[in-house]
C-alpha cells in the first residue's frame, strides 16, 4: 500500500517550553477500574477518550488507530517480566501531539509500566515515567509532542518489570510487533495491552470506527501490506477522517460462539465505538458469524433486531451508521442452504433502508456473478470465506465516501 510522505518535523521544536506546557494542557487523566465486567456507562467513556469537538473549536484528539481487546492471551498468566512489548501499528491520520491507551481490561492482577515510548519519545502518565494499570482497567497518557505521520507505521514501546497477567491482548493482527528481552528480540503477530493511538488534529473531522468481524479485522490479507479494507478507507480519506478499526475475527453481533471472538458487538459497542476518540461515524459489518458460527443464529430477525439495536446506541451518541451486507460463503465448511437464507434474509433487510442510516452492499462488491452465493474466485483467500488483498480493496473501494456525510437524509442507500 503506497504511504504518503511523513510530516517534515511539524514542530521542529520552535519554542520547546511553550509545546510542552501546550501539551501538559491537553492531558488526560488517569482511568482505571476494578473489575473487566461491567463496562463503563458510555458517558463515563466519553468523558475519558475525551471524543472530538466540533471543528471549529481548534485542535481535538482524533484516533489515528485502534485495537479492540479480545480476551487474557494464553500462557501469560505471569505476564511478561523484564520485558519489553513493541507494537508496530499502522496510522490513519497524522499530528504532532499524540497519546496512547494501555488495557489491562483482561488482567486479573495490576500492570505496571516502567518505561514507555512512542517512536522512541518518552510517554508519561500524569507527569511520571512510570503507571500501574489497576485489574480490569485502563490508562490514558500524557500527550506525548512527536511527529506522527499519516499512513505510516509507528512503534509504541514499553516495559513491564515484573508480572501483570494475563495478557491483554488482539491476536491475528496481520502485521508484525515484537517482544524483547535478554535474550534477544522475537517477533509476534499479536498487540499486546495497546488499544489506541490518538492525534492532536486541526484537519480531521474526526474518526470513522470500523465495527466488524475477521473481515475487517484483515484475515486472509497479507502480512504488513496493511490491506484491510479500513486501511483502503483512510488512503480514500485522505485525512479528511481518521480511521480507527474495531474489527475482531470470530466476533458475532447477537452472542458469544465457541471461539475466540471477543465479546459481542451488543457488548462492546460502548467502549469500541462510542468511547474512540473523535467518533462521528460507524460502519457497521457484523452477523456473518452468528449465519454461519455454532450455535448458530437461524431467525435472521434477531441479527436484524441487534443491528437495529447497535443504530440506536450509537445515534444516541450523535453517530451517524452505515451498515454492511452479508458477504457470501458458499464453499466454507459451515455453508448451508439453510444459512445461506438467513444471511440473504438479513441482506434483504439492510437493503430496504431500516436498519441503518446509510448501506454499503458488500456483498455485491465480492460476489461471484456466476455463482452469486460464492466470494469472486480473484478475491478468495482460498478458504471461501475471507478475502485476499484484492478483496479488500474491493470492500474498501465499495464504500461511498458521501455516505458518511453526516448531513446526508437518513435510510439512503450508499450506492
Amino acid at each position: 500500500m503506497p504511504r504518503r510522505q511523513g510530516y517534515a518535523l511539524l514542530i521542529a521544536l520552535v519554542a520547546g517550553t511553550a509545546a510542552l506546557a501546550a501539551a501538559v494542557a491537553f492531558a488526560t487523566t488517569l482511568l482505571s477500574g476494578t473489575t473487566s465486567a461491567p463496562l463503563p456507562p458510555a458517558e463515563t467513556q466519553a468523558a475519558a477518550r475525551n471524543p472530538v469537538a466540533p471543528a471549529t473549536s481548534g485542535p481535538s484528539w482524533v484516533a489515528t488507530w485502534t485495537a479492540a481487546p479480545v480476551g487474557a492471551e494464553k500462557g501469560t498468566e505471569g505476564g511478561f517480566p523484564g520485558r519489553t512489548v513493541r507494537n508496530v501499528v499502522h496510522t490513519s491520520i497524522g499530528g504532532d501531539v499524540a497519546r496512547i491507551t494501555l488495557s489491562n481490561l483482561f488482567g486479573t492482577t495490576p500492570l505496571v509500566v516502567d518505561q514507555a515510548t512512542v517512536n522512541t519519545r518518552p510517554v508519561t502518565f500524569k507527569g511520571a515515567g512510570t503507571v500501574t494499570v489497576a485489574a480490569g482497567g485502563r490508562v490514558v497518557s500524557d500527550p506525548v509532542v512527536v511527529p506522527v505521520a499519516p499512513d505510516s507505521d509507528l512503534q509504541v514501546s514499553f516495559r513491564t518489570p515484573r508480572g501483570g497477567g494475563p495478557v491483554t491482548y488482539h491476536g491475528y493482527t496481520h502485521q508484525t510487533s515484537f517482544l524483547i528481552d535478554e535474550r534477544g528480540t522475537f517477533s509476534t503477530s499479536n498487540w499486546r495491552y495497546l488499544t489506541a493511538v490518538d492525534v492532536r488534529s486541526e484537519q480531521a473531522l474526526g474518526a470513522v470506527v470500523a465495527f466488524g468481524d475477521s473481515l475487517t479485522a484483515g484475515s486472509g490479507s497479507s502480512t504488513d501490506a496493511n490491506a484491510r479494507w479500513p486501511d483502503v478507507l483512510a488512503d480514500r480519506l485522505g485525512g479528511r477522517y481518521g480511521v480507527a478499526n474495531a474489527g475482531i475475527a470470530g466476533n458475532r453481533v447477537v452472542g458469544i460462539g465457541r471461539g475466540t471472538g471477543g465479546q459481542s458487538g451488543t457488548d462492546r459497542l460502548d467502549r469500541d465505538v462510542l468511547g474512540v476518540a473523535g467518533a462521528r461515524i460507524v460502519v457497521i459489518a457484523l452477523g456473518i458469524n452468528d449465519v454461519q458460527q455454532n450455535p448458530q443464529e437461524a431467525d435472521p430477525q434477531r441479527i436484524v433486531d441487534s443491528l437495529r439495536g447497535l443504530t440506536d446506541r450509537a445515534h444516541a451518541r450523535g453517530l451517524r451508521v452505515v451498515g454492511a451486507t452479508l458477504t457470501p460463503f458458499e464453499g466454507f465448511a459451515t455453508w448451508t442452504p439453510q444459512r445461506n437464507a438467513v444471511r440473504q434474509a438479513v441482506n434483504e433487510q439492510i437493503r430496504s433502508g431500516t436498519v441503518f442510516d446509510a448501506y454499503v452492499d458488500f456483498d455485491a462488491a465480492v460476489r461471484d456473478p456466476a455463482a452469486p452465493n460464492r466470494l469472486l474466485p480473484s478475491y478468495d483467500s482460498g478458504d471461501h470465506l475471507h478475502l485476499n488483498d484484492d478483496g479488500y480493496r474491493a470492500l474498501g473501494d465499495r464504500v461511498d465516501l458521501k455516505s458518511l456525510d453526516r448531513d446526508r437524509a437518513p435510510r439512503s442507500d450508499a450506492l
